[in-house]
Formats: C-alpha cells, structure tokens, sequence
C-alpha cells in the first residue's frame, strides 16, 4: 500500500495520554517514512465534518517530542457521534438530510487521506470502523488504525488503555490534599468522587496508589498525625454489591473511633438507583449525544453523601472530584513506555495496510497487535477477584461481595 497522506483526530473525554500520542505518531512517520504528509482534523469529528485542518509543518515534526511534556490535546477533542445524525443537525455540523457518514467521508476523500489515526475510547474506534466500512462500500480505500485512550481502563479486549495509570496516579495526588481537611471538623465525611461510569478499575488504581504513599510515610499520632486518619475506609465500585445499612455500620464505629471517613467513590457505583430514584420523582434525567447519562448532572458524590452522612453522624461533609484534574496530565512513565510501544506498532500497521485499534489483547495471550474493529467494545468491568483489590479492601476492612449482573 502506498500511503501519501495520514491524517490525526482525537476525540471524546480527555486522558493523559492525547498530547504524547500525537507526538508519538509523528515522531515515528518522521523517523521511519518522513515522505509521509501528516494533517490534524481540530476537535476530532467535529473537525472532519467542518473541514477544520492543521498541517503537521517541519518544525513541529522537529519539535514533536515536545508534546510528551503535555497533557490535553493539542488538536483538540469533542463529543461528536457520527451516526447520531439528529444531535449534529441541531449542532450545525450538518443539514437536514444529509448523512453524517458521506459528509465524512467526502471530506477524507477530497483531502487525499489515506491513513486516518484516531485516538480515543471504544466510542471514537468504532466510530472510526462505520466511516471506514462506509468508504469500502463506496470504493475509497482508507486505513484506520486506531489507538485506546480512557482513563476507566474499560476498553474490551484491551490489557491497559493509555493514560489510565497516569490517571490513577493524578487522582491519588489529589486524594492527598482533600484528605488532608480530615481535621476541618471534629466529625469529618470525605468523600473523593473518581471518574468511572460503568468500570471501577480507576477508582480502584487509585486507592491503591493512594494506600502506597501512605505506606512510605512516618506518623506522629500523639499530636493527631495517624495513618488511620489519613486511611481509605471505603472503596465503593460498579462491580462491588453495596448494603448501604452494612456499611453505614462499619463506617460509623471508624468515625466514632477516628473521628473521620473518607471515601473513594466510583462516579458510577450506585448509578443505577440513583436514576431510578430520580425518574421516579419524575426527574428528566439529561443524556449526551451517546445516550450516556450526565453523570455530572446527577452528581453521585453528593447522592452517596446524603446517605451517609447522617448514618455517621457526620457533623461536616466534604465532596471532590479528581477526574478533571486528572485527566489533563501529562503522561507519566509508565504512560509514556506504553505509548512509544503503541504508537510505533500504530505507524508501522498503517504503512502496511492492516487497520484495527492497536492494544495488548487480552483474548490473546496479552499480545500487542491491532486488534480488529468488530472486536472492538466499551463497559468492560473491573475484575475485583484480583489479589491486590482484595488485599486492599482487606486492608482498610472492608468485604469483598461482588455485584450480581
């Protein structure tokens, strides 16, 4: 195959991952194939459907590496579906009548793409997987070779997506310092909401990183500077069954004893009821345009909050969330090895035709290839029969009851 022209999108939520793979892609083409012409669609498929284009010019291949030092995108990202051809009418995007996907697809063909890279979750790949099928089917050949970004780790059957450690890593950072108000109040409720709709993988990587730090610290508990203050009491996840009555038991003998709780919550646990509770009330519960609930909209920090705050008897309440400020890191370490691996087997894929999403697949011996788009799913769940979450829930006495599907 011979490729002329590739071209770049990110899209949906961030992760600590976009800026360093960006630099990645184009550091490998520049290396391996700098023949090769590289343009960025801005703001993902919002980009591509508007004909918003930047050229990759010599002195930002040149410079490219600077983009590991960054986290955010520098090419920007958005939330745009592209078979949800009513949100787009509405967004101005495209007109009535016209189909997303032609639009598209007329778009990569008048630029003269034939690679399209695409980072994202398992919504931007397959996305990518329909637009490409659909130019099949009309006689323009494009590659998409894909690359997994979400910091929940859920991407089926993907080992790791990039930026989830670097995620994990951030929100203990600032698990840090919200833990560090335990004493505001002689009767304190913390509560860290960490990002995760339906997999708990990140709020569980969290506490974990979280219970390290504590590990490496010296105390001073005659003057109040206890380990156990500073302690995760709670982990709750989509994947963890929750008797909020157990619980509110064991959580208040910690406050009475301790005289604090904190509380590592997964946006998503719960989630379930607290929609039914508020479509019951007749609550019009917002959606975006992938039909996804607004959690922020629900807020289920301040939902869980409510339910135990009395149960404890907290006397002050405090709700934070760390998925912002996480998610726009730069890439750590760990981050960074994993992405170089994934974004030169992502060029060398592209340079030899084989499309799919780039990722250690899990259903093959963990192996690193491009996994076929079809294979390609979002909502895996977190698998809590790992021996290092069960020795954390152990740890802060906590038990292990899986949810039931």
């Amino acid at each position: 195959m011979s490729v002329r022209r590739v071209a770049l999108l990110t899209a949906g939520g961030f992760a600590p991952c976009l800026s360093s793979a960006v630099g990645g892609l184009i550091e490998r083409y520049t290396e391996v194939a700098p023949e090769v012409e590289i343009i960025a669609y801005q703001h993902g498929y919002h980009g591509l459907l508007t004909g918003n284009t930047v050229v990759v010019d010599d002195e930002t291949r040149a410079k490219a590496g600077l983009l590991h030092r960054f986290g955010g995108s520098p090419i920007g990202n958005s939330r745009v579906k592209l078979t949800n051809a009513e949100d787009l009418v509405k967004r101005g995007l495209v007109e009535e009548g016209q189909d997303p996907l032609k639009v598209a697809a007329d778009r990569l063909k008048a630029d003269g793409v034939d690679v399209l890279h695409t980072i994202g979750g398992d919504d931007t790949n397959t996305t990518a997987a329909d637009l490409a099928a659909y130019l099949h089917e009309n006689g323009y050949e494009l590659t998409v070779v894909g690359l997994p970004k979400t910091i929940d780790n859920d991407i089926i059957p993907i080992k790791q997506s990039l930026g989830a450690w670097t995620a994990a890593e951030e929100a203990a950072g600032f698990a840090r310092n919200i833990i560090g108000e335990h004493r505001s109040g002689p009767r304190m409720l913390i509560v860290h909401e960490v990002m995760g709709r339906h997999c708990g993988w990140l709020t569980a990587a969290a506490a974990a990183e979280y219970r390290r730090w504590l590990d490496t610290q010296e105390w001073l508990p005659n003057i109040g500077l206890s380990k156990e203050r500073w302690d995760v009491h709670a982990v709750f996840l989509p994947e963890l069954a929750l008797d909020i009555e157990a619980e509110a038991t064991r959580l208040r003998g910690v406050m009475d004893e301790i005289g604090n709780v904190n509380i590592f919550l997964s946006e998503g646990a719960g989630m379930h009821e607290i929609v039914e509770q508020l479509e019951a009330a007749g609550t019009e519960v917002a959606r975006d345009p992938f039909g996804h609930v607004r959690l922020n909209d629900i807020n289920p920090g301040q939902w869980f909050a409510q339910q135990f705050a009395e149960k404890l008897g907290a006397e002050k309440v405090m709700v934070q969330k760390s998925g912002y400020y996480s998610r726009a890191a730069a890439a750590n370490a760990e981050d960074l090895r994993l992405i170089k691996s994934m974004t030169d087997l992502a060029v060398e894929c592209a340079l030899r035709g084989e499309a799919g999403v780039i990722g250690h697949d899990e259903e093959d011996g963990d192996r690193l290839k491009a996994i076929a788009f079809p294979r390609i799913a979002g909502g895996k769940a977190f698998d809590v029969s790992q021996p290092w979450f069960g020795e954390l829930l152990a740890g802060i006495g906590q038990q292990l009851v899986p949810a039931t599907s």
